[in-house]
């Protein structure tokens, strides 16, 4: 398309010059779907963010296990340290400010150290069954089958002959299981024993004697 252009003046007369169409600029349509995919995503970051305040607002002092405890040791202070954790109330752990209240419970499970503590892991049933009674067998240390008996080794105690009997008597024996041990100053083992009630008996009368051999069966 040409377009006649006039040039006032004394310049020469009309010239034909072209003359560009004028640009149809189209308008962009906005997808609905883009836009609710962008919205989404604001609100997921929002979230997010939210989640990350959060979970350093809840940053606290809870206790951790600092060392290996055996199933059925009574904890100690030893045994706990506190640590700093971010978003500890998922996973139930004890408060720190708790720690006078766990002291002296025992394991119910084996404490693993760098483990954050549960209430669950803890218990205050004796460890005695039903239908059993604690003994207490002082032993010298030369007796005691293992360096150190921890609560639950299940034992098997074993009724020795009497000092010069030659008759080869078949020997008595006892299922028992640890509660607790102490070792005196003076050197001795006292291991304090769960037995069926019928066994109290006769191994109290063995220990009288000093007539019976304690065999490590398993450990806890």
């Amino acid at each position: 398309m040409t377009l006649a252009t006039t040039h006032n003046g004394t310049g020469p007369g009309p010239v034909d010059a072209p003359v560009a169409p004028p640009k149809v600029v189209r308008q962009r349509r906005t997808r609905p779907g883009l836009l609710g995919l962008a919205v989404l995503l604001i609100a997921l970051g929002g979230l997010g963010a939210a989640f990350a305040v959060t979970s350093v607002r809840a940053t606290g002092s809870y206790l951790a296990v600092a060392r290996s405890v055996p199933v059925g040791t009574a904890l100690t202070a030893d045994d706990l340290v506190s640590v700093q954790v971010a978003g500890g109330q998922g996973l139930k752990p004890v408060r720190a400010d708790r720690l006078k209240e766990v002291v002296g419970l025992r394991a119910a499970v084996a404490l693993t150290p760098g483990t954050l503590l549960t209430m669950g892991q803890l218990t205050d049933a004796p460890l005695l069954g039903p239908g059993q009674q604690q003994v207490a067998l002082g032993l010298k240390a030369s007796q005691v089958p293992a360096r150190k008996l921890y609560p639950g080794d299940r034992l098997l105690l074993v009724s020795t002959p009497e000092r010069g009997d030659d008759s080869k008597a078949p020997s008595t024996r006892f299922e028992a299981t640890v509660i607790d041990t102490n070792v005196p100053d003076r050197g001795d083992v006292v291991l304090y024993l769960a037995l069926a009630t019928r066994d109290v008996q006769p191994v109290v009368v063995l220990a009288a004697e000093d007539r019976i051999a304690v065999v490590l069966v398993s450990a806890a």
